[in-house]
């Protein structure tokens, strides 16, 4: 159980904690004797905030700015962890990647794990004004970026690399994925893999280990877990559909 200055209180295993930039106030957290504690813990400068949600001015929108204090007590913000907050949790805690596809993955569920966490506060608030429109400009750039991923499905740029190609920031770059295509830039380049294998199974004589080489997977295991989740069957059982159907 934790207790700020002002009395607030929640118990660690089942609220998620929010703290704001400014000056810092008192936190006592105590744990039971011998208690298991497992959880996740990010932080970031508050300049780093202001470029996933800019104004057109590149100040951050107003209803970020409790978050970014300087000379002021921060804001602390107690909200319950739901499933859906501890789906993210897990998947960031059990990344099942390596390399640049964990640094991409996680980076993606950096974002959705703040969007669950700050929703109860923002719910006032449109989705527009949360996710302001983007300039014609850019989103020629996050369709250019979305051209890249297609070409390099085996050997994606980092999330940096990607953004210095187009000429936008990675928060830019993140935003808008998910303004014109619904999610983040990890999540459609493994839906694209996830497409270009299920077309490569069904037309084509390769295994399902070639498979998952072509579209990037060293790791048969990892490939077969995102295929399932995708398509609801495995990479094997949609290989065998193929051979019943044409008889073979």
């Amino acid at each position: 159980m934790y207790t700020d200055t002002y009395g607030q209180m929640g118990r660690e295993n089942r609220n998620t904690f929010i703290s704001g930039g400014g000056m810092q106030q008192k936190i006592d957290i105590c744990y039971h004797h011998s208690q298991r504690i497992l959880g996740v813990d990010i932080e970031m400068p508050p300049h780093l905030l202001k470029t996933f949600f800019p104004k057109k001015d590149g100040e951050m929108l107003p209803q970020f700015k409790f978050l970014a204090k300087e000379s002021d007590w921060q804001t602390l913000l107690y909200s319950p962890t739901n499933p859906a907050i501890q789906s993210v949790v897990l998947q960031i805690l059990h990344c099942p990647y390596q390399g640049i596809t964990k640094r991409m993955y996680l980076q993606g569920k950096v974002i959705e794990l703040m969007a669950l966490q700050l929703a109860p506060f923002l719910e006032d608030h449109s989705v527009k004004q949360l996710l302001p429109r983007l300039k014609r400009e850019t989103v020629g750039k996050i369709h250019h970026a979305k051209e890249i991923l297609q070409a390099r499905l085996e050997n994606p740029p980092l999330l940096s690399e990607l953004a210095q190609q187009v000429g936008v920031s990675e928060s830019t770059l993140q935003r808008g994925f998910q303004i014109q295509f619904g999610t983040t830039v990890f999540g459609y380049l493994t839906n694209q893999r996830m497409e270009q294998a299920h077309q490569l199974l069904q037309n084509s004589d390769f295994t399902v280990a070639e498979v998952a080489n072509i579209v990037g997977y060293s790791h048969l295991g990892h490939f077969a877990a995102a295929f399932k989740r995708k398509f609801g069957i495995t990479p094997r059982e949609c290989c065998l559909g193929k051979k019943l159907v044409s008889g073979l």
